[in-house]
């Protein structure tokens, strides 16, 4: 809980664009402290409320793409792309990333609409690139 806070209360002085200097200062007045490291819950979340009170917005985090593909040979393109993920191979583990590497392979926009026959050009590929790893 206590690291939640001390994100939030630096993703509010981004937000709310604070220099180092005002930062600590806030800190300080608020909690006599300079740190959030060794504050309490109980003071973060004072300096959260009064980072709140001075226009800080926190937002929702962003909705991850969801899972569409379902078909054997999608589930099959899907277990061999996060293979190559777990090898550390590949950056991005995402549905769209996947999707970005279905279309430089097939030219088909998402993982859904891929025939059998580009399915398996898409599973060929992978796993020749777990070849060489």
């Amino acid at each position: 809980m206590k690291y939640k806070y001390i994100r939030l209360i630096h993703i509010a002085k981004f937000q709310l664009n604070i220099d180092d200097d005002t930062y600590r200062h806030l800190l300080q007045t608020l909690t006599q402290k300079n740190s959030t490291k060794i504050m309490t819950i109980w003071e973060l979340k004072k300096v959260v409320d009064n980072l709140k009170a001075k226009g800080f917005k926190v937002k929702p985090p962003k909705k991850a793409a969801k899972i569409t593909a379902t078909e054997p040979v999608h589930k099959k393109i899907r277990s061999l792309w996060l293979e190559l993920a777990d090898a550390g191979e590949v950056k991005n583990r995402s549905e769209k990333a996947i999707n970005s590497y279905v279309k430089r392979l097939t030219g088909v926009e998402v993982m859904d609409w891929l025939t059998e026959k580009q399915a398996m050009v898409v599973i060929e590929s992978l796993k020749c690139w777990q070849a060489r790893i």
